[in-house]
């Protein structure tokens, strides 16, 4: 992969400041107040919120407390997608900090997945780093790489160690000089305004002629509203961690730099502000 190592670096860093408050319906024998965290982007909710979930059951009965969750102005957040991700998809045109609503009662089985351990986040991590690798090199890189080593990346990211991650990850992120890319893109489209989860398909870094494929190329192919028609405004947002990037930015790149750790692309399409 091309070195710029700084691009990788700022995407790892990557923190948004949040507030977390307790849902007014909880029962509390006394006032909860607010917990503030920099939560890093491209971590996922249950890594980061042991302190919340320490902070907030300080003030509650015991017999009130069950399964924690999470929601943003009535949304339930999936502690399954990143947490760069959730921001973008749901609140990166508003103020921050990030207000977060805690809750331990009644627990949305119809829009979130349960999650009892830490167990069940390394599983769902490790299972899209494998079907990324699938759509890169046919798995083979990440067949080759011992127990270890999948346990290094994970470890790496539980503990956000940049190095750490990254002295495996890079091996994930290479292909061979005459390939000029990846076998497809591991990316997933998400859009704001549908309930549908996300668009997945297979799309080709490298054109049949040999020139890159860019952004553009990949929303025209997999999300053509995305793109904003000749004569009409632009009604939406392409995001990436929290950046617009260009369009004419090439999609191989992009899945170099500006993956997730899980090494899927995470492209959020949201509605531009009006105001």
């Amino acid at each position: 992969m091309t070195d710029d190592k700084d691009v990788l670096r700022d995407v790892w860093f990557g923190r948004i400041p949040t507030c977390f408050t307790l849902y007014q319906d909880e029962i509390t024998e006394r006032e909860a107040e607010p917990y503030y965290l920099l939560l890093p982007r491209i971590s996922y909710l249950t890594l980061v919120t042991d302190k919340v979930k320490k902070h907030f059951q300080k003030v509650m009965r015991q017999e009130e407390v069950s399964e924690i969750w999470f929601e943003y102005e009535g949304t339930p957040l999936k502690w399954h997608y990143p947490i760069g991700l959730l921001f973008d998809l749901h609140a990166s045109n508003t103020a921050l900090p990030w207000t977060i609503t805690v809750h331990f009662k009644n627990f949305p089985e119809k829009d979130l997945l349960h999650c009892h351990s830490k167990d069940v986040i390394e599983a769902h991590f490790m299972a899209c780093i494998k079907e990324a690798d699938a759509l890169k090199h046919k798995s083979q890189v990440i067949n080759e790489m011992q127990k270890k080593d999948h346990k290094q990346l994970w470890m790496g990211l539980q503990n956000d160690k940049f190095e750490q991650f990254w002295a495996i990850n890079r091996k994930l992120m290479e292909y061979p000089p005459e390939d000029n890319g990846f076998r497809y893109i591991p990316f997933r489209i998400y859009q704001a305004t549908t309930e549908r989860p996300f668009i997945q398909k297979l799309f080709r870094p490298i054109a049949s002629g040999g020139q890159l494929h860019t952004l553009g190329d990949l929303l025209k192919d997999v999300c053509p509203s995305a793109i904003t028609p000749e004569d009409g405004e632009q009604k939406t947002q392409v995001m990436i961690h929290g950046i617009e990037p260009m369009l004419e930015t090439p999609i191989q790149w992009l899945s170099e730099h500006m993956s997730y750790p899980d090494n899927f692309l995470h492209i959020s399409i949201i509605p531009r502000p009006t105001d």
